[in-house]
């Protein structure tokens, strides 16, 4: 059997702390607090990336826009066929958040590479949006 570490290190697989650590230092990040500031004030769209089961089982900030992670950049492209120009508002900034900002780091980054200028992560994701007060509302089954 095939010692999965040391076929991970033979490979020079660059781990996914490392692309997080990579996309922090490019990309904007905004702490809950001014998540919330911004949002209570219309500044702001908040995109949930989780997958649809995290929704489910722990429920989403009110009013955020649901984007799947696998399907972000397929949803937000106008020449995919997946666009789907209902999700977002072009004119607000885009803060993505996950649940705890590892996801949304790399997907922020994602964006900016895309040619997204007013897009940002929110530190700590759902879990500190939460924890910051804001209105979390469970997400239905269809």
């Amino acid at each position: 059997m095939i010692n999965i570490l040391y076929l991970y290190m033979s490979m020079n697989i660059k781990s996914s702390q490392k692309l997080v650590e990579e996309a922090k230092k490019v990309i904007e990040s905004i702490n809950s607090d001014e998540v919330k500031k911004l949002n209570e004030n219309g500044k702001i769209t908040l995109i949930d990336i989780r997958d649809i089961r995290e929704l489910w089982r722990e429920g989403t900030i009110e009013n955020s826009k649901h984007i799947p992670r696998g399907m972000l950049e397929f949803w937000l492209d106008p020449k995919s066929s997946y666009y789907n120009a209902n999700k977002i508002d072009e004119i607000k900034k885009m803060v993505l958040f996950c649940a705890a900002g590892f996801r949304s780091a790399l997907a922020t980054k994602s964006l900016l590479d895309m040619g997204f200028k007013n897009v940002a992560n929110a530190e700590g994701g759902f879990e500190a949006l939460k924890n910051s007060g804001m209105k979390v509302v469970q997400k239905e089954r269809k």
